[in-house]
């Protein structure tokens, strides 16, 4: 495989960025079915398993900044067949959070809600060159999301 179809297929998301309705939605969700299979694949190792999901995330956030840049060529800036940014945001939205599917919900409409609307200063990234643009809206979406999730298990850990 030639880097230019690498690019597409991480950029895509291997294809979801397709969907022909809300791509960026169904790229999150990828996201999220992703993370359930790893942690049930690796949830055993306790706090290491978020330590991997943290390594991973950031290994995933350099690649997709590659791949952006590779695929703008093709489809131009910040095309909506670019979803490995909501791949990558939806993931740090559930970083070092219980795994619970009041969190997985909770964590799917935060991202998702601030990825759409993009709230100062999530805009601001947009502005930010090529993949890293494409890439930091989305990263700083899901940290928003992830503050508040984590003030919510704080403050209500009897409902997670």
């Amino acid at each position: 495989m030639n880097s230019k179809k690498a690019a597409v297929a991480i950029a895509s998301v291997c294809g979801a960025g397709y969907f022909p309705v809300g791509p960026g939605t169904v790229g999150s969700l990828v996201g999220l079915l992703c993370w359930i299979g790893l942690y049930f694949a690796f949830g055993q190792i306790g706090i290491g398993f978020h330590l991997l999901m943290l390594a991973l995330t950031v290994l995933l956030y350099f690649v997709g900044v590659w791949a952006s840049n590779e695929v703008e060529e093709i489809w131009g800036h910040d095309p909506s067949k670019v979803v490995a940014d909501e791949f990558v945001g939806q993931w740090i939205a559930l970083l070092f959070l219980p795994f619970s599917p009041l969190v997985f919900v909770a964590g799917f409409v935060l991202f998702r809600l601030f990825d759409i609307s993009k709230p100062w200063p999530i805009s601001k990234m947009e502005k930010l060159p090529r993949g890293t643009g494409v890439m930091m809206d989305d990263v700083l979406a899901g940290i928003i999301s992830n503050i508040l999730l984590q003030i919510f298990c704080y403050f209500a850990p009897h409902l997670i």
